[in-house]
């Protein structure tokens, strides 16, 4: 069972549904009490994280590598506009 929910990309389908509700999350936190981190200092980080993800789940379910590589530019981009933020 477990092994199924790895290799079909379901696990990683769960890991990134969570990912966005912490977005959300922080979203809300962020405009209803005024405090947690401003959207510009996690967006970056959290769109690198999802292409890293989906890289993952793209692997596991046996997709072309070009398609894999271009998740793991676009985790690429993410991280250096962060830093380039930073």
């Amino acid at each position: 069972m477990l092994d199924d929910l790895i290799t079909s990309g379901r696990l990683v389908d769960l890991i990134l549904l969570l990912l966005v509700v912490e977005l959300i999350a922080l979203i809300v936190l962020r405009r209803v009490r005024r405090t947690g981190p401003r959207l510009g200092d996690v967006l970056p980080t959290l769109v690198s994280g999802a292409f890293l993800l989906l890289a993952l789940r793209l692997a596991l379910t046996g997709a072309q590598p070009t398609w894999i590589a271009a998740s793991l530019a676009g985790a690429g981009l993410a991280h250096v506009a962060d830093l380039v933020r930073r």
